[in-house]
């Protein structure tokens, strides 16, 4: 069937809006109908190259590029059809994907670490995880999607690992944002980052998962959560959600309250979500973390940056700890469910995010006014 999907045909080219071909599901395959997909910054990393995987792993995924690719990766929507052999799914229910799909048998899932299940390693490109074979076609072209999903298209086919069935009654807008940053965001700063009751943390980075890890610090019993961006206007909103106090920048907050608040002991937990995380960020988080202190790298870095800015002494002396992490390090099947039920009770802020709404039609512009800062959650309506 014929759909329209957002995609990137070149390095550093535009969003491109294009009618495209994708074939019926096959064995362990979904199709479905997208209700909604969230325009995440992760997607922009890849078309702009902060993402640009060795020739070595392309030929691993079984391509020679990353482009052409469809975009998108937080999504939500409803079962059209399934192929043979899916457990748990049919059509008419309700469902957000998962970026990262969970196989439920390798060493990592077995041990309750889905968020790193082994079929991560195939997701930025290449075919099908079911049978290496393709479903999504430009022209004569086979089209890649990133995170196995591409959910800025109409309809997606995708395994059946990446999707997980949600109770009808949830927002699937809320569904859909919650499928990747906001989640991230909580896990961040609830299980990775460790926060406890008491505890004062700063997110340096306030859109949509700083947005994520602002309400999972309060959720933790945050005695104090700092919103730390250079963009006044997502300090602001999230002084709306929970944050307690707002800065520009670290050194802002260092030489104005952070000492009064914690009695010159520094923050518990950073946490990292900037749109782009660079090395120098690191030491600035770690300058403003107590001894004993966490700091959690949230957000994505370009994956050729191997310098990191830290001072190396003050590190080991204060007894600190840098620890990375993917959705949050929980289990998608497990948060995302969570966090649906908490904003079905009113107790965890979706809706207040999402700064515009767009068309397939108007990715590029969407993400224009993400680089703009106008956006803190940008979402694409179907």
């Amino acid at each position: 069937m014929q759909v329209k999907a957002a995609i990137v045909t070149e390095l550093n080219g535009p969003w491109r809006t294009e009618l495209i071909d994708i074939d019926e599901p096959r064995a362990h395959e979904v199709k479905v109908k997208m209700a909604f997909a969230g325009m995440c910054h992760s997607d922009e990393h890849t078309r702009v190259g902060d993402m640009a995987v060795p020739t070595e792993v392309l030929a691993y995924m079984g391509v020679e590029s990353m482009f052409p690719f469809i975009g998108g990766h937080e999504g939500s929507g409803v079962v059209e059809t399934v192929g043979e052999n899916v457990d748990g799914l049919a059509p008419g229910d309700h469902v957000a994907v998962s970026f990262i799909p969970s196989c439920g048998k390798c060493e990592y899932c077995a041990s309750g670490r889905p968020y790193i299940c082994d079929l991560g390693a195939t997701t930025l490109a290449g075919p099908m995880i079911s049978d290496g074979t393709w479903r999504h076609h430009y022209g004569d072209k086979n089209l890649n999607r990133y995170a196995q999903l591409g959910t800025f298209s109409e309809y997606i086919v995708v395994h059946e690992a990446s999707l997980l069935k949600i109770d009808p009654w949830y927002d699937l807008r809320a569904a859909a944002l919650i499928s990747c940053g906001l989640a991230t965001g909580f896990g961040s700063a609830a299980t990775r980052g460790g926060v406890k009751p008491g505890d004062v943390v700063a997110v340096i980075g306030c859109g949509g998962v700083g947005s994520g890890a602002v309400q999972g610090a309060v959720h933790a019993g945050a005695r104090a959560v700092i919103a730390i961006d250079t963009n006044q206007s997502k300090v602001d909103r999230a002084m709306k959600i929970g944050a307690t106090h707002g800065a520009i920048s670290s050194l802002d907050a260092a030489f104005t309250f952070l000492n009064e608040l914690t009695a010159g002991k520094n923050c518990d937990v950073v946490i990292l979500t900037p749109g782009r995380l660079t090395g120098d960020l690191i030491e600035q988080a770690r300058s403003i973390t107590a001894k004993g202190g966490v700091i959690v790298a949230t957000a994505i870095a370009p994956f050729a940056q191997t310098q990191v800015e830290l001072n190396l002494a003050m590190f080991t002396l204060y007894n600190q700890e840098l620890r990375g992490t993917i959705f949050g390090s929980v289990a998608p099947r497990v948060q995302i469910p969570r966090l649906l039920k908490l904003h079905h009770e009113g107790k965890f802020i979706v809706d207040e995010l999402v700064s515009r709404e767009y068309s397939i039609d108007e990715v590029n512009q969407g993400y224009l006014d993400l680089e703009a800062g106008k956006n803190v959650r940008g979402v694409v309506r179907f």
